[in-house]
């Protein structure tokens, strides 16, 4: 009789949820953004917004929670509920470096979140004033043998991808060079055209309008081909460091428990606006590389593989928060 009475209550209590995810989304749907406006998680956002908002019928909107290269917004999107109406955009740093660099980043990359879909990868950019000296990654590292002082970089953080790309190269370079964070990508950039700091290294996508506008000079990008946004900066493995190579990757989540079915309806919504011709040019012109197209449980396991990768180069860049 208990067992009888076990599997008919058991569909009805799913009833709410099930009833919960057939009605959403029945407001906005915020994606929570971990970095500062105009980096690539920003602007992938703001591209996807407009045909997200025809599909689904909600405005999206994005809120800005940068810090802690990205554990502040990304702890404050774990603590949501798994309605579905918030959402994060986030990238290698929170998931696959933050537990290695913080005792207590305030959510668990293995349980925290419910995946939803993998956008793609971004080689790192290496680069320098365009009116400067250096004009070849040799030259670069030719200068930075002179001394750890002798070359600086910037990037958007500590423990962001830009600062473990400088260190994962200069490891490979055997050299070493002065790392200067700052708060996002276009304060990185400004601080090398202010003759502030040598050089940045930061995900390509953030600085491809620097670069095509002459005020940046690329030296190389960490990826194994070069790249159509850039065709005519060299790859990290053209320059004779295919060690080097490295992606910043970019996905969509939700805090851990999302029904299966609003992860079903937003990874169809997001395939169809990322099929469109318009979209697809402004993907690319961020460097962004297709990853395929993994379930939610590959994209589980993908980061957990590249949280292993990492971890040994934040050990050897002394990072700590």
């Amino acid at each position: 009789m208990l067992r009888r009475s076990l599997l008919l209550t058991t569909p009805l209590l799913a009833l709410p949820r099930l009833a919960a995810a057939q009605a959403w989304p029945n407001r906005p749907i915020r994606v929570i953004n971990p970095y500062a406006p105009g980096g690539t998680t920003d602007v992938i956002v703001r591209v996807l917004a407009p045909h997200l908002e025809r599909m689904l019928g909600q405005p999206v909107v994005v809120d800005t929670r940068a810090g802690a290269g990205g554990a502040v917004g990304t702890a404050a999107a774990a603590a949501e509920r798994p309605d579905g109406h918030t959402l994060l955009i986030t990238n290698t740093g929170p998931l696959a470096v933050a537990p290695s660099l913080m005792a207590n980043p305030g959510y668990d990359p293995a349980r925290s979140f419910s995946y939803i879909t993998l956008f793609g990868g971004a080689p790192l950019l290496c680069g320098v004033a365009a009116s400067g000296p250096l004009r070849t990654l040799a030259d670069y590292a030719e200068a930075a043998r002179r001394g750890r002082e002798a070359v600086s970089f910037s990037s958007s953080g500590v423990g962001s991808m830009g600062h473990l790309a400088g260190v994962l190269w200069s490891q490979q370079a055997r050299v070493e060079m002065l790392h200067v964070p700052f708060r996002g990508a276009s304060e990185a950039e400004q601080a090398v055209l202010g003759g502030n700091v040598t050089s940045i290294w930061n995900t390509m996508g953030a600085h491809v309008g620097g670069v095509r506008g002459g005020t940046l000079r690329g030296l190389a990008v960490t990826a194994e081909r070069r790249m159509a946004a850039l065709p005519d900066v060299p790859t990290v493995a053209e320059a004779g460091f295919p060690g080097a190579v490295a992606s910043n990757w970019f996905l969509l989540a939700g805090p851990a428990g999302l029904p299966a079915e609003i992860v079903a309806r937003l990874r169809t919504a997001i395939a169809t606006a990322s099929a469109e011709p318009a979209v697809r040019e402004r993907f690319e012109g961020l460097g962004l590389a297709s990853l395929g197209d993994p379930s939610p449980e590959e994209i589980g396991r993908f980061v957990a593989g590249e949280a292993s990768r990492w971890t040994p180069v934040v050990r050897a860049s002394g990072a700590t928060m």
